[in-house]
């Protein structure tokens, strides 16, 4: 077994495997950027090697610097973790040649299924199903167009060496095959540094499911059950869970068993995944397979209690499995989120900056319930514009599919992150979707689901209740404190003032207060707007932002943020701003004059923090609605900003190559 192995990754996956290293009493070499010096990976590792500037071209995908700081340190064998180096064929043979072990499979298997447009031609070769579609080099634009013509629409545009989502666009037609092709290869140049892309048959609502193997370098090959993934959006992965709430035990059974041939097909070593799209029908077509550790890897582990780090390390070390096919048992459910920077009341954008409050639910099992957060992050570390957007991955397991969706929606209540936007309140929303509780998945669920995008949920009569009890709870006690102020005059000496009015973001709603004391904790009945009285208990304090308590017996775990004369309240997706006040107060509050936002109809917004690409228009040039006015790139995705109504440009705020600030002015129209 290695004593010392370096991970060439950095975030939440480099954290990932440091831990299990640990347990397994392996010393850890952590490499790093400029941009990661005081990273969490950095201080969680045994040593430390700087290897370059932020930019990934620049450190983490320089094969030369890994091999540099593995002599240096001595590290017997590396991790890629998943992307950068992970799936590079080149990179695991120069470490060979240097007598360095590559926890990982072999470049024959890399090459062979880390390539997309190699790994149809393999897999249609071994006589595993697969989507239609045209595997050979595309020459240009038009030459996609005629392609896409005889495949038939809608179709899909991939990058080969791609992944994550990047260089991946849908195409419903000739116009959009067009655009799709010259954005996925310049997104596959711009992250993988290969612009070949290949077309395939879009199948119509799939579901996204992959079958994990693990494989040995002694012939043994098994399969440890699926993920359901189809939870996406822009093809990068936000939810995932195990197992599928779709498949039966002989659809899990034949997805094994070809998955399984294929590893062996490739003689594949390691952990890996093949991934397939499943129709209505239960009809499976091969996708692709990633020859690395997947990021949704912590959902199988939950399920069958196996470490899949600790099992590429051995399989690397050269031992055989341990573990029979008929071992493996799958136990309960599993769901996962991914926490990203990005902000999801502006169409997902990407949002940097550092993590003024970073307060992650605990980790562990609670009876039946248990949780993990896979992180790389701590409270004041900065989320980069050079690389992934994710904060973390949060799990829950739980004995049943409900419970386990359940216990997220709580976890994610009282997960607290500031100092960026981030999508903690669609994850929380997605958590209560009848949808998605159900299980009726496709990968274009949040496109059919939220078509305008995500915006503030609207709070149902009975949340309504719910919020407005809360905010009467902290009114009073934040009153109370006042009035025990060294020299202020106490006005109710703790008795309750019977009336009460909530303000909830666009109404007035009554609360009556009956039997109770303002005390930590609290405990007292009131009723909203007219309904039966409910007890309300809490042992919350002013100045915590987590409120924990119960409303009528309900167990509720909200975020409380101050605001003026009020608080602004976060709860299972809504966020809402509420004020308590006497009925007088709540008179007059009705007559002041609403403020209204600035027009900015007249200026292009720059929508994230992010480095202009390109600018597609002139001083004085006519648009229409729907045309291309710039292409911005944040975090490894262009995004293409478009005309929203037909304009005419009247001046140009910024250049190519111009990195931008969130709301900079791009352009203004006349």
């Amino acid at each position: 077994m290695f004593t010392k192995i370096l991970i060439a990754n950095r975030g939440e996956i480099a954290c990932r495997i440091i831990k299990t290293a640990r347990k397994m009493g392996i010393a850890t070499v952590a490499v790093h950027s400029d941009a990661d010096r005081n990273a969490m990976h950095v201080e969680m590792a045994d040593e430390a090697v700087h290897i370059g500037p932020a930019a990934a071209a620049q450190s983490y995908l320089v094969p030369e610097k890994i091999i540099e700081a593995c002599k240096l340190t001595g590290a017997q064998a590396v991790h890629p973790g998943y992307g950068f180096l992970s799936e590079r064929a080149s990179f695991c043979e120069e470490l060979e040649k240097e007598g360095i072990v590559f926890i990982g499979p072999k470049p024959k298997a890399i090459r062979a299924m880390g390539d997309k447009i190699e790994s149809k031609k393999f897999a249609n070769a071994a006589k595993v199903s697969t989507v239609p579609g045209f595997l050979g080099e595309i020459e240009n634009a038009e030459h996609a167009e005629t392609i896409a013509g005889e495949i038939g629409y809608p179709v899909m545009i991939k990058a080969s060496a791609g992944g994550g989502g990047k260089g991946m666009r849908i195409a419903w037609s000739k116009a959009e095959v067009r655009d799709g092709f010259e954005r996925a290869r310049s997104e596959a140049k711009s992250s993988f540094g290969d612009d070949r892309v290949f077309i395939e048959k879009f199948i119509v609502d799939p579901r996204h499911i992959e079958i994990q193997v693990l494989a040995d370098a002694h012939g043994n090959c098994i399969y440890l059950g699926e993920r359901e993934c189809s939870i996406q959006r822009r093809n990068q992965k936000v939810v995932e869970e195990a197992p599928s709430p779709f498949l039966d035990e002989s659809t899990r059974k034949a997805m094994g068993k070809q998955a399984v041939a294929l590893a062996k097909a490739v003689d594949y070593q390691s952990a890996g995944t093949v991934e397939f799209i499943v129709d209505n029908e239960k009809n499976f077509y091969f996708l692709e397979m990633n020859t690395r550790l997947q990021v949704e890897h912590p959902v199988t582990e939950l399920v069958t209690g196996i470490d899949l780090v600790e099992q590429m390390i051995r399989v690397a070390a050269g031992e055989k499995l341990a573990i029979k096919q008929a071992d493996v048992k799958l136990n309960g459910w599993a769901v996962e989120s991914r926490l990203y920077a990005e902000d999801p009341y502006r169409n997902f954008l990407p949002s940097i900056g550092r993590l003024t409050r970073y307060r992650p639910p605990e980790e562990g099992r609670f009876g039946d319930i248990v949780v993990r957060n896979d992180t790389g992050v701590t409270e004041g570390s900065e989320i980069s514009m050079f690389y992934d957007p994710m904060i973390a991955k949060l799990c829950t397991w739980a004995p049943s599919r409900m419970a386990a969706i359940d216990a997220m929606s709580d976890a994610l209540d009282n997960f607290v992150v500031d100092g960026i936007e981030h999508n903690i309140p669609f994850l929380a929303s997605l958590m209560q979707h009848p949808r998605w509780r159900e299980g009726r998945l496709s990968t274009a669920f949040i496109a059919e689901e939220y078509p305008d995008g995500f915006s503030t949920i609207l709070p149902d009569a009975e949340d309504r209740s719910v919020l407005a009890a809360i905010a009467t709870a902290v009114e009073l006690l934040r009153r109370d404190r006042l009035d025990r102020l060294t020299g202020r005059l106490a006005p109710h000496s703790g008795l309750l003032k019977p009336d009460w009015v909530v303000w909830l973001g666009d109404d007035y709603i009554p609360v009556s207060i009956g039997e109770g004391m303002v005390s930590i904790p609290m405990e007292i009945d009131l009723s909203v707007a007219g309904s039966e009285p409910m007890t309300v208990r809490s042992d919350w304090r002013p100045g915590e932002i987590l409120w924990h308590g119960t409303i009528g017996g309900r167990h509720v775990s909200a975020q409380v943020r101050p605001i003026e004369n009020g608080a602004r309240i976060a709860w299972k997706g809504m966020s809402v701003t509420a004020r308590a006040m006497l009925p007088r107060i709540a008179e007059l509050d009705r007559l002041m004059l609403a403020k209204t936002a600035p027009d900015t109809s007249k200026l292009l917004l720059c929508p994230m923090p992010g480095l202009v690409v390109s600018i597609a228009v002139i001083v004085g040039q006519e648009v229409k609605a729907g045309e291309t006015l710039a292409v911005v790139e944040a975090m490894k995705m262009e995004n293409v900003l478009r005309a929203d109504r037909d304009v005419t440009i009247e001046a140009i705020n910024a250049k190519p190559g111009e990195s931008l600030a969130v709301d900079a002015v791009i352009m203004e129209f006349a």
